[in-house]
């Protein structure tokens, strides 16, 4: 059964989070898994990379500085990249009820990473 084309044709999986630990490990898991990923540190720059561009799936952190955080950064995607899977993560934050229509909250704790 042929499930499309393979992980490095495919686009890329855009991490974003401004804790560059968390970033870094989150981007090099992908990348062992296969996946192509881009990364950015805020909102912002993860809209700038999306110029244009479609993105297989959107990885962000909820806390984040700057104009957007990342739960509205994942309205944006969906809106930009309607395709995209999008996984919102946080190690604290927890969004505002009603907030997500059809989304699956499921609490992280980074002591399970571990």
């Amino acid at each position: 059964m042929n499930k499309g084309p393979p992980l490095e044709a495919r686009a890329p999986v855009l991490v974003v989070d401004d804790e560059p630990l968390v970033r870094i490990l989150t981007v090099q898991v992908l990348e062992e898994a296969g996946f192509r990923v881009e990364e950015a540190g805020n909102s912002e720059e993860a809209l700038s990379r999306l110029d244009g561009h479609q993105i297989a799936a959107l990885v962000t952190d909820i806390d984040m500085p700057g104009s957007l955080d990342g739960c509205e950064l994942a309205w944006r995607v969906r809106a930009l990249c309607p395709a995209a899977a999008i996984l919102v993560i946080s190690g604290v934050a927890v969004p505002r009820p009603g907030r997500y229509v059809n989304a699956v909250l499921v609490p992280l704790s980074y002591a399970l990473l571990s």
